[in-house]
């Protein structure tokens, strides 16, 4: 029963093992050239080594796993496979599973950002007509946040001598597109504007919003609206 259990352990499970490993490895790295060649001399030295055991048992009676003279043999083999294995696992864990938590990290940040920048782009009051700019803006990149200022500044006085406020809430917002270090979000609003003397406005307002990584920290680089022609 212990041979039977050598033998199926070092001789069968762990060549298989190893072999295993290496083609998760390459299944990850989606098999570059190098991979393909390094893969295809490992795995012809394990059959080899199988081969060799069959052999050795055919005319002694004996395999690695039942050779009680050869311990570190034995040891190596198991090693072997242990270290193919766990190397797939660790190329599998930073090529699949750290990415896709960046990418939902990323996805949640934008989104985020991105219905901030748009509440405060339909967000005005009288009393503080600079209040939703600065918040904008401070989510936005230098040169984009300059040219916003400059595209509101007259908007804002305007609204500010009629006293007109306005309020934004984010209804829905999504990722359309993401990359490393470029997203595009679109978010749709309900908005409402407040005149003297005239019933509230709502309206509905989809906007679309450009982002940029700079310096690892996502920020807007546009906002313009989706229904523009």
């Amino acid at each position: 029963m212990r041979n039977r259990l050598r033998v199926l352990g070092v001789d069968i499970l762990a060549p298989l093992a190893a072999i295993g490993g290496l083609l998760l490895i390459g299944a990850v790295l989606d098999w570059p050239r190098w991979w393909v060649a390094v893969c295809t001399a490992l795995c012809l030295l394990i059959v080899q080594g199988v081969i060799v055991n069959v052999v050795l048992f055919r005319r002694d009676g004996v395999t690695v796993g039942t050779d009680d003279d050869g311990p570190l043999l034995r040891f190596g083999v198991v090693a072997l496979a242990v270290v193919a294995l766990v190397g797939a696992v660790f190329v599998g864990y930073t090529r699949w599973t750290i990415p896709d938590r960046e990418l939902i990290a990323d996805s949640a940040e934008v989104v985020g950002i991105a219905s901030s920048v748009s509440e405060a782009s339909a967000t005005f009051s009288p009393s503080s007509p600079d209040a939703a700019i600065d918040r904008a803006t401070a989510l936005m990149s230098p040169r984009r946040a300059e040219a916003y200022r400059n595209e509101f500044a007259a908007v804002a006085k305007d609204l500010t001598s009629r006293k007109i406020s306005g309020q934004a809430q984010t209804l829905s917002a999504g990722v359309e597109a993401i990359g490393p270090s470029v997203a595009s979000v679109a978010v749709v609003m309900r908005g409402t504007q407040h005149a003297p003397g005239k019933p509230a406005d709502v309206a509905v307002l989809a906007l679309r919003v450009t982002l940029e990584k700079e310096g690892g920290k996502w920020l807007v680089a546009d906002v313009t609206p989706i229904n523009a022609r």
